[in-house]
């Protein structure tokens, strides 16, 4: 366990402290043209928003049957029989930086204000915001483990979160023309492989890891039965690449490294590396165990311009329009066009919820998205962050480039079957 003076317990203190200036610098900016900091989680969208041409203009050139959101997190606090752990010190204003992340976080889900039922206001709000999807788009479910020691023993104490495989399943199956669900099993646990072939077998599209903040070293040994059985089974891994910024972890910081999933890569896993790995620095191993720290945007890449990774290795798009992203991150990778057949659309709900962390305004006043479209993604967003997610990508340029409708249309990606 980290020191509290350790390297990787400052990366995370850093971690929370970005979040909650973030939040705070976001939130002035925020206030100065809308009169809330908090999402104020309008139910219906106006039919002046709904059937707006920005909104219009975003579903043109795309069938919304193959549109599905990769990565869709569900949330709640365990009061409603879902199974949800979630830590203590998120739940304790004597933990201020956590405790403010669970709000915010809550709030963006519209769960805020629902005592004793939060798990069934958060997942009510996601039929909510269906109701405003053109029919047959999908959101694709997100399970979440427990943190595991090396032996592949439970560390509740060390989780921040725990959404169980049962509960995104049922969650799904309740409306499958909505829901698909992604499972999320630890490697190390004794009873992987059994649970990742249950949940194949039960419908789950793809696993979920975050490895700093569940404990798990995409570069070990003890992960590569898992990765046989995800490739017998042709799942994919949706896996975080770069600094975790959101959720405290039980592991190494620099287990979010994009070169540490090489060996998921070679055994023939189909990886997607959630965000691009587009914030944070890691270590260049290409250059040794201690290489200088590069930006992990830098190294995902180079992995993605590797030829031998050009049938394996993918990435969703969500959260690259946040403001703690470099903006020259979010241009190349528009700008990329070659890399556009391998990017999966995802929004990373409930963050586009959170109101100070994207700024429309900011891509106006770098040319990246008509002026006269902000004000309009900002009502949008206050009835409905899936679809502001959307619209947003959708409309953004760099340089005369767009985001393929390729990109969007991620169905033809998730609906493979074993072979």
């Amino acid at each position: 366990m980290a020191t509290p003076f350790s390297p990787a317990r400052r990366r995370w203190l850093a971690a929370g402290l970005g979040f909650g200036t973030l939040a705070v610098a976001g939130g002035v900016a925020a206030m100065r043209t809308r009169p809330w900091l908090m999402n104020p989680c309008h139910a219906t969208l106006p039919d002046a928003l709904a059937q707006h041409e920005l909104v219009r203009g975003a579903w043109e050139g795309l069938d919304p049957a193959q549109v599905w959101d990769c990565h869709t997190h569900l949330a709640g606090i365990g009061d409603g029989g879902s199974g949800i752990t979630i830590s203590p010190t998120m739940m304790s204003p004597l933990h201020p930086l956590q405790y403010l992340q669970r709000l915010f976080y809550l709030n963006a889900g519209c769960a805020h204000e629902a005592p004793g039922r939060v798990d069934q206001s958060y997942v009510e709000r996601l039929h909510n915001l269906m109701d405003g999807m053109a029919p047959g788009f999908k959101l694709m479910l997100f399970a979440f483990d427990r943190a595991h020691d090396e032996a592949g023993r439970a560390q509740p104490e060390r989780s921040a979160f725990f959404v169980p495989d049962a509960y995104a399943r049922d969650v799904a199956r309740v409306a499958p023309q909505r829901f698909e669900w992604v499972c999320s099993v630890h490697p190390y646990r004794p009873d992987a492989v059994a649970a990742l072939d249950a949940a194949a077998a039960e419908g789950a599209r793809a696993v979920k890891w975050l490895p700093p903040a569940m404990g798990i070293d995409p570069a070990s040994s003890a992960c590569d039965r898992f990765y046989d059985a995800l490739v017998r089974l042709d799942l994919p891994l949706i896996t975080h690449a770069g600094e975790e910024q959101a959720v405290a972890g039980a592991g190494h910081a620099d287990w979010g490294n994009p070169l540490r999933l090489r060996r998921a890569l070679e055994r023939g896993v189909r990886v997607v590396m959630a965000h691009c790995a587009s914030i944070g620095e890691d270590i260049d191993l290409d250059r040794g165990a201690n290489g200088p720290r590069v930006p992990s945007f830098a190294l995902f890449a180079r992995m993605m311009d590797e030829p031998r990774h050009a049938q394996r290795l993918f990435a969703d798009i969500s959260a690259i329009t946040q403001r703690n992203r470099e903006l020259a991150v979010l241009r190349e990778i528009i700008e990329r066009e070659d890399w556009h057949p391998r990017l999966l659309f995802g929004t990373d709900y409930p963050l586009p919820g959170i109101l100070p962390l994207i700024a429309p305004a900011q891509f106006a006043a770098e040319g990246m998205l008509d002026a006269a479209a902000v004000p309009v993604l900002e009502a949008i967003r206050e009835h409905n962050p899936i679809l502001f997610d959307v619209v947003l990508k959708r409309h953004l340029r760099s340089r005369g480039k767009r985001l393929a409708p390729t990109i969007f249309e991620t169905r033809r990606f998730f609906s493979r079957t074993p072979t």
